[in-house]
């Protein structure tokens, strides 16, 4: 790679000592005090905290078959002004992500966009129908190098189903990522079950629908010995289930929304369904304990779930509404609310949770995969975000690159700003704008 050097200067290095940074060929050349680097681009870097470029595990691109509620070229510009350097693409597509074909299509849109690293994930039965196992082996062998699996938005209900997964994936160093819920126990379910759900009279999604599908499989992934990750836990319930299974030495990891972390079925009752979400937001005691799972390590990681929807579809009465709220351009800003100015992360910690924890669950450390959640040491990629903390601002979803406007955060003021983002070496953001 030859592109323009860059020498920011004064930069908080994950939120501690102040340095310089040297980035040229795609990688970070000299860390230090006073670095002199002639002929290079300067970006002050004062006030701002340097974090590894962030990697989502569960990104909706919707394409192919939806690109009216996005596309890869618009989710990788929402990804790259959220400070995301690598997104997962959910394999809920139409059609549905379960062949090397179309695994490959996601992968090469995603080299076309050029503004994240985007990794396929695919499906684990074919056509999301809980049947039969999709073509796992060929997707893993595919140039999309697939190596998470998920059949997000249905839960893979078939133990036998579930254990065969399992089984498959381990050959490859493979992961299953599980959406966590019993179909029998949330036929109809709209909002959290609970006083909430009884005062504004909408179908109830109990806790227990989410705990016993993560129970189950964390019990199937340590008879079988294989990789098993939680999507989008919501429940304290899931929270201790997990720390369990994580004490007893199994391979369980787990993820929590930034919606989850800051908001709750209480905004249920203005009916307004861009807080219909699956699953549903829970309770403050809930919202509490993902806090204090996240921050001590039983969760462990953000990821967006950014799920656009176009306005005809969530603009509806709420029993028809989809399912979902976009998250990509707001995640570390909402992350700063929840966990870094109550004082249970620091920054350090936030790029453990939103990056290097990330890139390992999906396979970006290695195997041929481009690398992420790296060190911002010299030799390292150039994979990195500056964040200015101290920024504040109401969100204004039609000012998001995201082709879609359903953000829960809307009208809400969140701190924080990404003013840069580098994908190996060559700005994506800059000044907190696009920069290709």
């Amino acid at each position: 790679m030859t592109g323009q050097a860059w020498h920011i200067k004064g930069t908080s290095l994950l939120g501690q000592a102040a340095a310089d940074m040297l980035i040229s060929d795609g990688l970070i050349t000299e860390v230090g005090p006073g670095i002199s680097a002639g002929g290079a681009q300067v970006l002050d870097g004062s006030g701002l905290v340097a974090l590894p470029g962030l990697v989502d595990l569960h990104t909706h691109l919707r394409e192919p078959g939806r690109e009216d509620a996005e596309t890869v070229q618009t989710g990788t510009a929402a990804a790259a002004l959220g400070g995301f350097t690598a997104v997962h693409a959910m394999a809920n597509t139409e059609p549905v992500a379960d062949t090397a074909g179309v695994v490959e299509q996601v992968w090469r849109l995603g080299e076309r966009a050029g503004l994240a690293d985007v990794r396929p994930v695919g499906a684990v039965t074919v056509g999301l129908s809980g049947g039969h196992l999709a073509e796992l082996g060929a997707m893993a062998d595919s140039a999309a190098r697939v190596r998470v699996f998920s059949d997000d938005g249905r839960c893979v209900s078939d133990a036998v189903i579930m254990r065969r997964a399992l089984e498959y994936v381990k050959a490859f160093g493979g992961v299953v990522a599980q959406h966590a819920q019993e179909p029998r126990l949330t036929e109809g379910a709209q909002v959290n079950e609970g006083e909430v759900a009884g005062r504004i009279g909408l179908a109830g999604w109990p806790a227990v629908a989410e705990e016993a599908i993560i129970a189950r499989d964390c019990l199937l992934a340590a008879h079988v010995g294989s990789a098993l990750h939680v999507c989008h836990v919501s429940t304290a319930g899931s929270v201790e289930i997990i720390r369990w299974a994580k004490a007893k030495g199994w391979r369980v990891t787990a993820e929590v929304t930034p919606h989850h972390l800051l908001l709750t079925d209480e905004l249920a009752a203005s009916y307004d369904p861009v807080y219909k979400v699956n699953p549903p937001l829970r309770t403050a005691a809930d919202v509490l304990a993902l806090r204090e799972g996240l921050a001590d390590g039983t969760i462990d990681c953000v990821a967006t779930d950014h799920a656009p929807h176009p306005v005809e579809d969530k603009e509806a009465e709420w029993q028809a509404a989809a399912f979902g709220m976009t998250g990509l351009e707001t995640a570390l800003r909402a992350v700063q609310l929840a966990m870094v100015e109550p004082g249970l992360l620091d920054w350090a910690q936030v790029a453990d949770r939103m990056s290097v924890r990330p890139a390992a669950i999906g396979r970006l450390n290695g195997e041929g995969a481009p690398l992420h959640g790296c060190s911002l040491t010299a030799g390292s990629p150039a994979n990195l975000v500056l964040y200015d903390p101290a920024q504040r601002g109401v969100v204004d979803p039609a000012q998001h690159a995201s082709r879609s406007r359903n953000s829960p955060f809307a009208g809400m003021e969140l701190p924080g700003q990404v003013v840069a983002t580098f994908l190996r070496g060559e700005p994506t953001v800059l000044d907190g704008k696009l920069a290709r």
